[in-house]
């Protein structure tokens, strides 16, 4: 923090970590850690303003060290990007602080790392550019613009289907309508063409869902869906509800921000219907060895019809590295997850369930080794289809 200067006579070497948005120059005169540090690292250097922070930093270690002889370039301020790998910023940081601690009694081997000439991290290769920074608000821009844009086809629509009414009705007088026709083109013309499709399609729609099954036909496969469920008083309840509305606006409103389900916006769920004859279920297991924890899978899945895994594994695990005696991971083996360093340990992990079943799914949460836990699980899937095969037709 800034007000703590006072750990300095407590270490060997001190560095003040610090990030670009410190506000107006003036403001470094108050962080007296400025004063003390012998390294100072602006992190996120890929935030706007990085280059000008930089800057400012030098100048005032500059000032508060009284070091005019020496250019503002050769101050201990580095631009550092520590999220991301191989950054040279932080290369150049290490560099500089080495020759320091090894002068304080640290024992260090010669630095397998090329010397970099830089003392800030090179731009062009931020997660987020800089020209995408602001990309939540353009996101809350999109979005208010469809809803904006909703609000106008709904307008469009409604006027169109209050020309073809009052159309119908010079005609039902026997009137001349023929500018009426001409208005109802315009209109229709200020439809886009998907809002022309939602609107032409509803009719069909509400037929399809009023039915007691709705069908899909897939290839040459039929999938049979039911429609309405019975309560236990008997009463007939549809599982999609479809709203009746006579205005052509508030149809394309509803059409265009919620829908049916599974279809966009997805307002109402990404899937069609819910799936029947299983009730959401999550079995959740990941602690000790992959033994115990198989165990307990088996347990909490013990006369289901389906058997939906979730598995955590330990932070050993989480961090790619192997089970060990030294004890910083030790204590942490089998903590609050299973510990998976092998393909042995994966297929214990998941042994008597059929993992190409579609009737079992797993989840596993995993962060740096994901692709190798997920190469250990496909492995043990297809190690189990040969065995099965092997056993059924003994070869």
């Amino acid at each position: 923090g800034q007000g703590n200067a006072a750990i300095v006579p407590f270490v060997d070497l001190s560095l003040y970590v610090m990030t670009p948005e410190f506000g107006a120059a003036s403001q470094l005169e108050k962080i007296d850690m400025l004063d003390f540090a012998d390294f100072v690292a602006i992190n996120k250097f890929d935030r706007k303003g990085a280059q000008d922070a930089l800057r400012d930093v030098r100048k005032q270690y500059q000032r508060n060290r009284e070091l005019f002889n020496q250019s503002t370039d050769e101050m201990p301020v580095f631009g550092t990007m520590a999220a991301r790998f191989n950054d040279d910023g932080v290369t150049a940081l290490y560099q500089a602080m080495l020759p320091a601690l090894v002068g304080k009694g640290l024992k260090a081997t010669k630095s397998k790392l090329p010397v970099v000439k830089v003392r800030a991290s090179s731009e062009g290769r931020a997660i987020v550019p800089a020209d995408r920074t602001r990309y939540l608000a353009e996101i809350a821009d999109t979005v208010r613009g469809y809803h904006k844009h909703i609000e106008q086809q709904a307008r469009v629509a409604r006027e169109r289907q209050s020309l073809k009414i009052a159309k119908g009705l010079f005609e039902q007088c026997g009137k001349e309508a023929g500018s009426f026709a001409e208005l109802i083109d315009w209109k229709d013309g200020e439809l886009t063409p998907a809002a022309r499709k939602l609107l032409e399609m509803w009719p069909k729609t509400k037929e399809l869902y009023a039915a007691d099954e709705y069908v899909v036909k897939i290839r040459d496969k039929e999938i049979r869906t039911q429609l309405t469920h019975t309560s236990l008083s008997g009463s007939k309840i549809r599982k999609v509800a479809l709203p009746d509305f006579e205005d052509d606006g508030e149809t394309l409103k509803f059409l265009m921000k919620e829908n049916v389900p599974g279809s966009f916006p997805y307002t109402a769920g990404v899937f069609a219907f819910k799936r029947e004859g299983e009730d959401p279920t999550r079995m959740f297991a990941g602690e000790g060895d992959a033994f115990r924890t198989n165990r307990r899978f088996k347990k909490v899945s013990e006369g289901m019809p389906a058997h939906r895994l979730s598995t955590a594994f330990d932070s050993v695990t989480l961090y790619g590295c192997d089970p060990d005696l030294r004890p910083d991971i030790y204590g942490k083996i089998g903590n609050s997850g299973v510990s998976i360093a092998t393909l042995d340990d994966m297929k214990v992990l998941y042994d008597g369930f059929d993992l190409c079943a579609p009737s079992t799914s797993v989840s596993m949460t995993i962060n740096g080794p994901a692709p190798i836990i997920l190469a250990f699980f496909f492995n043990t899937a297809i190690d189990q289809q040969v065995a099965r095969f092997k056993a059924d037709n003994g070869r």
